[in-house]
């Protein structure tokens, strides 16, 4: 029996070409998540920034409603509220990166930006040991898709 080796980021792109679209929609949320992971400490607030600088009206009020929930003063659906706030979250300013990336991700999905592009961004800044846990994820996903999910 012949044994096949493949690479975990190799893996990931075969699976996202593998399934369905809501499939893949959770294939790409899962990729921004893994990112934002991989992001050092200290570049979160540039990643923030841009995250944040392309949210439209509605995502703004989506994240000012998390942040909200944090108790972090009267939150207000505007870049200069969430951009002073940040700082304060502590612990959850990872978590505030991953909700404004995940907003832009939707987005970019919803307007047709091909999943290829998403995967040759993000797949080279992760970690091996990242990406085999996002190949697991995947995996999942995968099982997911084709033992009937409604896609």
């Amino acid at each position: 029996m012949a044994l096949c080796f493949i690479e975990p980021q190799d893996a990931i792109r075969v699976i996202a070409e593998s399934v369905g679209r809501e499939a893949r929609r959770q294939l790409l949320g899962e990729l921004v998540r893994a990112w934002v992971d991989e992001i050092p400490e200290r570049e979160l607030d540039t990643h923030y920034a841009k995250a944040v600088a392309d949210l439209d009206e509605h995502d703004l009020s989506m994240l000012a409603a998390w942040h909200a929930s944090l108790e972090v003063g009267q939150p207000i659906a505007n870049r200069d509220f969430l951009m002073n706030v940040y700082p304060t979250l502590g612990e959850n300013r990872r978590e505030a990166l991953k909700i404004a990336a995940g907003f832009r991700g939707e987005e970019a999905f919803e307007a047709g930006v091909a999943e290829e592009q998403a995967l040759e961004t993000v797949l080279p800044r992760l970690s091996r040991e990242r990406s085999v846990e996002l190949a697991q994820e995947c995996i999942e996903l995968y099982l997911w898709d084709r033992l009937g999910s409604d896609n």
